[in-house]
């Protein structure tokens, strides 16, 4: 608004999404706001008709704790993943990814268990049941092989879990609409915001920590044991 105030994050706008749904959101103000404007302009003006184009312009300004990446698989750009990979190879302490549909490439994956072989305390939440039955089947085939590497998997059972974040070493975060699933990754229009701030991680982590403070975490011995009826899935390998 005004390339003054913007909105980034997973918020649908309804009243399903109002109260049935768990998600994150950013009010962003200064330069990084105008970067999300001129991000909506440039993705508008591509493919709106020549009456709609959009002609306001809102100067260039840096913010060396903010920065905004976004992915576009018509032009084979796809920053938000390369985003993720190196903040995940440089951490050191701890990893809290929060993500709706969980069905990285195995360059991600690998990066994930990397970390985990260094010492990094890694955590993904995702939902019990999201609203893509089909991704959940593709996501629950990565469980077996993440558990036994050492990721911790947390189960979000109270509502739809749409959030798309990750706090990394308690100093930087991202919040965006980029799920960690093949399509968003490379497929979709996506963006996101990256924060490089402890304030910010701290409050970050606290999310977190609510969120996952039930305990909902599945052990390798429960996924081994669930009953047939769940665990009949056909494990969907990505071409990498």
């Amino acid at each position: 608004m005004d390339g003054t105030t913007g909105f980034i994050g997973g918020y649908n706008l309804g009243s399903l999404y109002a109260t049935e749904w768990r998600d994150t959101h950013l009010a962003v103000r200064g330069p990084a706001a105008a970067a999300l404007a001129r991000a909506f302009i440039g993705f508008w003006n591509r493919f709106c008709r020549s009456h709609e184009r959009i002609t306001q312009r809102y100067p260039h300004q840096f913010d060396a704790l903010l920065t905004i990446s976004q992915n576009e698989a018509m032009r084979a750009a796809f920053p938000i993943r390369d985003l993720y990979i190196a903040a995940i190879d440089e951490a050191e302490h701890s990893i809290l990814l929060t993500t709706a549909y969980f069905i990285p490439d195995h360059i991600l994956v690998n990066a994930l268990k990397d970390a985990v072989s260094r010492g990094v305390d890694v955590r993904v939440l995702v939902p019990w049941q999201s609203n893509h039955v089909v991704a959940d089947w593709m996501a629950h085939s990565y469980f077996t092989d993440c558990l036994k590497s050492g990721i911790r998997i947390f189960d979000y059972r109270y509502t739809m879990l749409h959030a798309k974040t990750c706090t990394i070493d308690g100093q930087w975060s991202t919040v965006g609409t980029c799920n960690l699933d093949r399509l968003s990754l490379v497929g979709n229009y996506e963006i996101n915001l990256a924060v490089y701030s402890t304030a910010f991680a701290q409050h970050m982590s606290a999310l977190f920590a609510e969120d996952t403070a039930e305990r909902f975490e599945l052990t390798i011995e429960q996924w081994e044991s669930r009953p047939w009826s769940t665990a009949v899935y056909r494990k969907i390998e990505l071409i990498s």
